[in-house]
C-alpha cells in the first residue's frame, strides 16, 4: 500500500503533464490559417473585449483539444448528448467541450489538494477530489437540463391560448407556430427557440409530424410529447385545431394547478427536519434550559453531602 500510493501519484500527474502539454502544442492548421488571416488582410484584434475574447477562444480550443484527447465513453454518448439537448446546447462539439471541462475540473481537483498549494498534501483526498470533480459537471448538467424543463412547461399554457388566438383568427398551423414563436421570444425564450426550429425544420424539408416529433424530444417534457401526440392525431384525422388545443390548454392548466396543491401539500413533511434539527433545540434549551440549571444547582451539592 505505501509502494501502490506514490505509483498512482506519480501516474495521475504525468497524465496532468502529458495533458497540459497537448493543449498547449500548436495545432497543425493554426500556422496555415494564420498566415492566410495575413494575406486577406486580417488585422489583429487589440483591446480589452478583443483580448478576452481571444482568451475565451484559447480557453475554449484548449477544452475542446482536452475533450478530443479524453473522449466520453462510447456507454455515455447517447445519454449525455441527451441531456445537453434538454440543457439547450445542441452545438456539434457540445460533447468534446463537456469531456474537456469535465477532465479539467478533476485536473484543477486534484492539483489543489495533491499539492501544497492550498493545504497540505494528501494523496488520498486530492483522488477522491478528483472523482468528485468528474462528477459534479454532470449533475450540473441535469440541474440545467430540469430547470429549462421546468421554465418551458410553465410557458405552454400560455403559448397554447396564443396558438388557439392564432388558429382562430384564420392563420394556419404552421404560421400560428411560427407567431407563437416570434410573440414569446421575450417572455419564455426556451420554448420561443424550439418553436422556431419546428419552422426551420419544415423549411429545410422534413414533414410536420417529424417535426414535431423531435420538438418533443429536444425539449424531454411529458407534457410537450402529450400536445405533439395531439397536433399529429389532429392533422392526420382531420379535426378541428383549434378546439383541440383550447382543450389541450384547459387540461395543461389543470395539471399545472395540481402540481402546485402537491407541491404544497409536500411542504408540512419537507418543514419537519429543519424543525426538529434548528427549531427545537433552540426551544428546548430557552424553556428547559434554566430549570436545568437550577436543577444542577440544587442536587449535586445534595449528592456531594
Amino acid at each position: 500500500m505505501t509502494i501502490l500510493l506514490p505509483l498512482l501519484a506519480f501516474l495521475f500527474i504525468a497524465l496532468i503533464v502529458g495533458a497540459a502539454a497537448m493543449m498547449m502544442a500548436p495545432a497543425g492548421g493554426a500556422m496555415v490559417e494564420q498566415r492566410l488571416g495575413e494575406i486577406r488582410g486580417a488585422r489583429v484584434m487589440l483591446g480589452g473585449v478583443e483580448a478576452t475574447e481571444e482568451r475565451r477562444d484559447a480557453v475554449m480550443k484548449a477544452v475542446k483539444r482536452l475533450g478530443r484527447a479524453m473522449p466520453a465513453p462510447q456507454r455515455e454518448v447517447g445519454k449525455l448528448r441527451e441531456r445537453l439537448i434538454w440543457a439547450g446546447y445542441r452545438g456539434k462539439e457540445a460533447i468534446v467541450v463537456f469531456s474537456g471541462l469535465r477532465i479539467a475540473f478533476s485536473m484543477i481537483c486534484f492539483v489543489a489538494l495533491g499539492t501544497p498549494i492550498l493545504f497540505r498534501p494528501n494523496v488520498l483526498i486530492a483522488l477522491a477530489a478528483a472523482g468528485v470533480g468528474y462528477v459534479v459537471p454532470g449533475f450540473l448538467l441535469a440541474r440545467a437540463a430540469k430547470r429549462r424543463q421546468h421554465r418551458i412547461r410553465l410557458s405552454l399554457p400560455d403559448a397554447l391560448d396564443l396558438l388557439v388566438v392564432s388558429v382562430e383568427a384564420g392563420l394556419g398551423l404552421d404560421q400560428a407556430v411560427q407567431r407563437v414563436g416570434d410573440e414569446l421570444a421575450a417572455a419564455h425564450p426556451e420554448l420561443s427557440e424550439e418553436l422556431r426550429l419546428i419552422n426551420l425544420e419544415m423549411r429545410a424539408g422534413k414533414e410536420r409530424s417529424e417535426a414535431l416529433r423531435n420538438l418533443g424530444e429536444r425539449t424531454g417534457v411529458d407534457d410537450v410529447a402529450s400536445l405533439v401526440a395531439t397536433l399529429i392525431q389532429t392533422d392526420k384525422f382531420g379535426t378541428s385545431v383549434a378546439q383541440s388545443l383550447r382543450i389541450h390548454s384547459e387540461v395543461l392548466r389543470t395539471k399545472r394547478r395540481q402540481r402546485a396543491e402537491e407541491a404544497a401539500a409536500k411542504t408540512g413533511v419537507k418543514m419537519v427536519f429543519p424543525l426538529v434539527l434548528c427549531v427545537f433545540p433552540a426551544v428546548w434549551i430557552v424553556t428547559i434550559g434554566p430549570a436545568a440549571i437550577k436543577f444542577i444547582q440544587v442536587l449535586f451539592p445534595m449528592a456531594n453531602k
